[in-house]
């Protein structure tokens, strides 16, 4: 009877071996490493790593992040933040985050790194990893000075369940609530000092990722009783669907969500290589600019999927992006409108097509749509729903709304966000000017 508890021993301890070496290096060292071999083959280069750098201004650990700027000096650098894989369980794994496969590619590439830890499923349940990534985000955005971070470009990036709440950080710009049935969460989170600046991203890249977790496979938690999703959720799937699709990015993807790639192995013994197609296959129908490489024979973390062509492949999707958004950010002419009523019809016409904006209230307030903005020095602003942001706000700012009609014209002073749903329906330029000169201008309908 010994030998055989001993030998179940051993295949116990062999499995929990697995588990590990499948999810990644919980802890830093040993299992072989969150998406592949981080201690060997490629190795990261950069000029510079500030570590430990606190987000959320608590001190606490689990809100601690990375930073890696590229070796070629630059004025300011475009940003991947890229999120570790640890089936939600782990808090204080940003130093084993890829750094040198993924993370080294857009390294090289030019763009700074952030490798952000994140609250575990033992720390607080969803939405609070969710909190933690957009908090990162308005943090990089609320230090592009310090820190030398160009702000027009800021992705997400993400291995496993990394790429889980990068997914969710990707499809979910603009909305406070998620909604599903009898369940809402909030989806923004109020975390650390930058809450007036946006946490939406210009593009994502996911690495192996849980999309649709009520769909996927379900991993047995060997750390504990239940499943690793269940864990995340705080209650288990059955009976409980609503509150898991408020954490699935496919129930989420629309229109408005930014451009997407995904790289998924067919040999994935973790996650099912049907979780990355879901999401694809919702953002294709949404008509979003998206790509699906599927990575013959990849497993979950091998080395196989950070081949140089996949790095790649990764890097052109992202430079591809920032073209794009340069391309669709026109300048705006801000000469009043006359007033002559034929000329006035004429500058009623919307600067983009807003017919495929999306009408689903669960989305988002799209009683206001957002056209174009130009930007000067360090100031940007958006419209998301009925709120204008400015990010790079420190103090009150001088604003103007002018309807491109002439009827209608409003001063005053601004911090952070201005609320803009006592406007009537119509076209309108808001103009936003600081005690420094930084100046920034958007567009947008109300309806």
């Amino acid at each position: 009877m010994g030998k055989v508890m001993a030998l179940a021993m051993v295949a116990s301890l062999s499995l929990v071996t697995t588990s590990f070496a499948q999810w990644g290096d919980f802890g830093g060292g040993g299992f072989g490493g969150f998406g592949g071999d981080q201690n060997g083959g490629g190795s990261a280069e950069y000029s510079e790593k500030i570590a430990d750098v606190n987000y959320a201004g608590d001190g606490k650990e689990y809100h601690n992040l990375d930073i890696y700027i590229p070796k070629e000096a630059k004025d300011s650098y475009p940003v991947v933040i890229h999120t570790y894989g640890s089936a939600w369980s782990m808090n204080n794994s940003k130093g084993s985050a890829d750094i040198n496969t993924i993370c080294a590619g857009f390294l090289k590439a030019g763009f700074a790194v952030v490798t952000p830890n994140h609250r575990s499923a033992s720390d607080a349940i969803y939405p609070a990893a969710l909190h933690d990534i957009k908090a990162v985000v308005r943090f990089v955005r609320g230090n592009a000075a310090k820190y030398k971070f160009d702000t027009n470009f800021v992705a997400v990036s993400g291995f496993s369940s990394g790429g889980h709440l990068s997914s969710l950080t990707a499809t979910t710009c603009g909305m406070k609530e998620g909604k599903s049935g009898s369940v809402t969460v909030d989806l923004e989170g109020n975390l650390g000092e930058f809450t007036s600046f946006s946490s939406c991203v210009d593009a994502a890249c996911l690495w192996s990722p849980p999309t649709d977790i009520y769909t996927m496979n379900p991993i047995n938690n060997f750390m504990g009783s239940g499943t690793y999703e269940g864990a995340f959720i705080g209650a288990e799937r059955e009976g409980n669907k609503d509150k898991w699709m408020v954490a699935s990015s496919p129930y989420y993807a629309s229109e408005e969500d930014p451009p997407i790639i995904m790289f998924h192995g067919t040999s994935d013994q973790v996650v099912n290589i049907e979780q990355s197609q879901e999401l694809y296959d919702s953002l294709q129908n949404h008509k979003v600019v998206s790509e699906f490489v599927k990575v013959s024979g990849g497993t979950h973390g091998g080395n196989e999927m950070y081949v140089a062509a996949n790095l790649d492949k990764a890097v052109d999707f992202f430079n591809k992006a920032i073209e794009a958004k340069k391309a669709s950010a026109p300048a705006v002419d801000t000469t009043p409108a006359k007033t002559d009523s034929s000329e006035a019809k004429k500058d009623t016409v919307p600067a983009a097509d807003t017919s495929a904006v999306e009408t689903d209230t669960t989305k988002t307030d799209t009683s206001t749509t957002y056209i174009a903005s130009a930007k000067a020095k360090s100031l940007e602003i958006v419209v998301v729903g009925n709120k204008l942001h400015v990010e790079g706000a420190v103090a009150a700012m001088k604003y103007k709304v002018v309807s491109v009609n002439g009827t209608f014209t409003e001063t005053g002073d601004v911090l952070g966000t201005l609320d803009l749903s006592r406007l009537q329906a119509g076209v309108y330029c808001v103009i936003v000017t600081g005690a420094h000169g930084q100046h920034g201008i958007v567009r947008f309908v109300k309806k």
